[in-house]
């Protein structure tokens, strides 16, 4: 199974480590600090990720998700010091409003895994953070300093991570080249508009999402939350209104 994952260095002190044998392709940040480190989201937990953060560090971990869905806590059993926002406590102890037979289902799909796994031992992670974060906290992880964002509109309690330092956003689900998503009950159109304006606002020099390609540019926030507005102003900022394609991304309501 040492092949499921591909590692990518951003600095010294800074890694990606994706999951390219499934076709969400999730990309997880390894930040190293003076102190400790910070592992942000955890993958599918299809292959253990924990092998692989320590090759990359000899520090206490971390780890917080983007948000609570399963292709980004599949690893936390892992990483017992974990946070979470608020917003989605419930979803890590039994209200994720989607069976684990369907989840089950998209794991597997369109995905090379590895030989011998079965798909049936595949668990939800549940468990309770250490640590619950709200909007404009930081984690200091000695010498870099990492701020959330609560950045709502993919799911109640997503966070982006800002680490204004280096100019680093982490950007989770909220932006990526791709299909965007924001059509489910738990998604929410308008205030996903609302988040993109927030982070189209920094000064970011790297934008690093959790799925697809990395060869992503800042100036594609401002893009989308153009299109977002534009969306808006046409009336069709709602769920069922269809999916808009612009090229390099594209967002399903």
């Amino acid at each position: 199974m040492s092949d499921w994952f591909t590692i990518d260095k951003i600095d010294n002190d800074t890694f990606i480590i994706s999951e390219y044998r499934h076709w969400e392709e999730t990309h997880c940040y390894l930040l190293n600090g003076d102190k400790k480190s910070l592992l942000i989201d955890t993958g599918l937990g299809i292959c253990n990720i924990y092998d692989e953060v320590t090759k990359l560090t000899d520090k206490l971990v971390t780890a917080v998700a983007t948000h609570i869905h399963w292709d980004h806590i599949g690893g936390h059993e892992y990483f017992p010091d974990f946070y979470a926002h608020g917003e989605e406590l419930n979803w890590l102890s039994g209200e994720f409003p989607l069976t684990i037979e369907q989840i089950r289902e998209m794991v597997v799909d369109r995905c090379d895994l590895p030989k011998g796994y079965d798909v049936n031992t595949y668990k939800f992670f549940q468990g309770q953070p250490a640590r619950i974060l709200k909007d404009n906290d930081t984690i200091d992880i000695g010498g870099r300093r990492i701020q959330i964002l609560h950045t709502p509109g993919h799911s109640p309690g997503h966070m982006c991570f800002w680490e204004e330092g280096k100019g680093y956003l982490f950007t989770g689900d909220l932006v990526y080249k791709d299909t965007l998503f924001a059509y489910y009950p738990s998604t929410d159109p308008a205030a996903y508009l609302n988040s993109l304006e927030r982070i189209a606002a920094l000064p970011v020099k790297n934008v690093y999402p959790a799925h697809h390609s990395l060869d992503i540019q800042p100036e594609i926030l401002t893009r989308m939350r153009d299109s977002f507005k534009q969306i808006k102003a046409d009336g069709k900022l709602h769920h069922g209104s269809g999916t808009f394609d612009y090229g390099d991304w594209a967002v399903c309501l």
